[in-house]
């Protein structure tokens, strides 16, 4: 689940993620000023909307993805009943953008530039991701932006298949991340030996240190 606030750009609007709704035709049903959203054809909740937000649920910050606190959950799920909605939401507040080790890296068979990696994000946890950096290689510590993360450009990181290979995150470089100072040449940024394997990124780095 992404949750997502932003005040100047989008307006006082809470935006709640549920699942991926792309290539699916959804539907909205608003109660008040709160909205959910459905597939059409199966009624799955994929996102909800809760407008006025900063009015019914205090101390919201931030500019794109946000964690919320317990007590705001509590008081999110108390907005969407007393709306009209039978339903409440679980947030999972865990780091999605991590530092990961690619422990393995191998040429795609189907591409001349993918490669298929496997990735230690934490205690021994491993994603399979393809990448199509050319510097990407076995033994760096890199970013990893895992499936539910939302990028700063507001594209949300979902499972994926490239060239037939399931995908389940991406390896960014410091111009995704939105650094400060981000360096022009292409590929993803390198993490210094030090970095921590599953310790949350910290977007407040100097990439050119």
């Amino acid at each position: 689940m992404i949750v997502s606030y932003n005040l100047k750009g989008v307006g006082d609007t809470l935006l709640i993620v549920v699942k991926n709704s792309e290539e699916k035709e959804v539907v909205s049903e608003r109660k008040g000023d709160v909205a959910r959203v459905t597939i059409k054809e199966t009624g799955e909740v994929v996102a909800w909307n809760v407008f006025m937000a900063s009015e019914k649920i205090s101390k919201l910050e931030g500019n794109g993805q946000i964690n919320l606190t317990e007590e705001q959950v509590d008081k999110l799920n108390e907005v969407i009943k007393e709306a009209g909605f039978d339903a409440t939401v679980e947030v999972d507040n865990s780091p999605k953008f991590v530092v990961g080790f690619v422990k393995e890296c191998n040429k795609h068979e189907d591409s001349d530039h993918l490669n298929i990696t496997k990735i230690e994000v934490d205690n021994g946890e491993e994603l399979q991701i393809v990448c199509g950096a050319a510097n990407i290689k076995q033994g760096l510590k890199v970013v990893v932006a895992k499936v539910g993360a939302m990028m700063p450009d507001g594209m949300i990181i979902w499972p994926g298949e490239l060239r037939g290979v399931a995908s389940f995150g991406m390896v960014c470089s410091a111009r995704e991340l939105g650094l400060p100072n981000a360096p022009e040449v292409k590929g993803i940024l390198e993490l210094p030996e030090s970095a921590v394997v599953g310790s949350a990124f910290d977007f407040n780095m100097d990439v050119n240190a």
